[in-house]
């Protein structure tokens, strides 16, 4: 039996008469229930000609010269996170809360803890990711259900039609309550423009919650514009000044999306129910 230890498995198909799971468990030493477990989860991969694609089903035909990627690694594996909600079904595509935790993206390692993965799940369609939310962030995702769907939206995000707004709690009593500030550090040597303004404070605490409105999309830019201002996120262990010792989960949260459907033409605007929102 391998040991805990992230492995990878590359199996040659030589013999098309066996299953999946047959040549699994004889490459592998993994048993039949946990192997189809493992496919569940995202971590197997079947590599065809020029093509390599995860492979969920177990009764899948198997062709000479395939071969099966296997990436075990038990902390992937073992990895929970609660279910995304539903907030908008628009056939075409979907709106839906992220929670803590959940990821954007998987990696070979699998997929189970993603926002794709878990809307494929409640709705049995296709998922097809727009945009990307820090792990450790919630907040609304668009979620398309067509590949042209999915073109379409990211072509807004592209184009910077989509109004996208946030709300966070910081340390401190961020003063800027009638008019927004507007940070411009430069991210990585790319511009990179918030704006930030104060929805309440919490003297007690000495903490603000504030509404940020970004016109780029850098990596983390919210979270280092704030940091940066002397305003760090509560619960950001990277750029704010929580620790691993912090309870707190990063207050970050996107709950607020606005844009022109390009289906419909129509205009659409989703706010996350206050109770799903960080409060002071």
């Amino acid at each position: 039996m391998p040991d805990a230890q992230p492995q990878e498995f590359h199996i040659d198909i030589c013999d098309s008469s066996l299953s999946i799971v047959d040549q699994l468990e004889a490459a592998t030493g993994f048993g039949r229930q946990q192997i189809k477990s493992i496919m569940d989860k995202g971590a197997l991969w079947l590599e065809r000609g020029n093509s390599t694609r995860r492979l969920r089903r177990v009764k899948t035909p198997l062709k000479i010269a395939d071969t099966l990627h296997l990436y075990y690694n038990v902390e992937v594996l073992q990895a929970e996170t609660e279910p995304a909600q539903l907030i908008s079904d628009e056939q075409d595509y979907s709106v839906w809360y992220k929670p803590y935790g959940m990821h954007s993206q998987g990696s070979k390692w699998g997929d189970h803890t993603t926002i794709t993965r878990s809307v494929e799940k409640h709705t049995q369609r296709n998922a097809f990711l727009i945009h990307r939310l820090d792990r450790a962030a919630t907040g609304l995702m668009l979620i398309a259900h067509k590949k042209t769907t999915a073109a379409a939206l990211a072509a807004l995000f592209a184009e910077r039609k989509i109004t996208k707004r946030y709300r966070a709690i910081v340390e401190g009593l961020c003063p800027a309550f009638n008019t927004a500030i507007t940070l411009n550090q430069p991210i990585d040597g790319k511009p990179s423009v918030s704006h930030v303004s104060t929805v309440t404070q919490h003297r007690d605490k000495h903490q603000s919650l504030v509404e940020v409105h970004i016109e780029t999309g850098r990596k983390h830019q919210i979270r280092r514009h704030l940091a940066e201002s002397g305003y760090p996120i509560i619960g950001d262990r990277l750029h704010g000044n929580a620790d691993e010792s912090s309870t707190d989960n990063l207050q970050l949260c996107s709950y607020e999306l606005a844009f022109t459907c390009p289906s419909t033409g129509e205009a659409r605007h989703y706010t996350l129910p206050t109770a799903l929102q960080p409060q002071l």
